[in-house]
């Protein structure tokens, strides 16, 4: 525990519980508006479309799949 959390600890058992309870609704607030700053957006498949054009060269997908798994095996064995 870093020692300006230890003071912040001591100080806070100065409060009065109104006083305590406007810190935790003012660090609840705090958190929250982080949590939204940082919180990563939420993607679908569909995000995706045309992100890579001729990924497979006019190759079929599940041909292109299959091929990959092939030389995976191959690899393995």
């Amino acid at each position: 525990m870093s020692s300006i959390l230890q003071e912040i600890l001591i100080r806070v058992d100065q409060l009065t519980p109104v006083e305590q309870m406007q810190l935790i609704g003012h660090l609840m607030t705090q958190i929250q508006n982080r949590a939204v700053i940082t919180e990563k957006p939420k993607l679908s498949w569909q995000d995706l479309e045309g992100a890579a054009p001729n990924l497979l060269s006019g190759e079929d997908a599940q041909e292109w799949v299959n091929r990959h798994r092939d030389e995976w095996d191959e690899r393995e064995h």
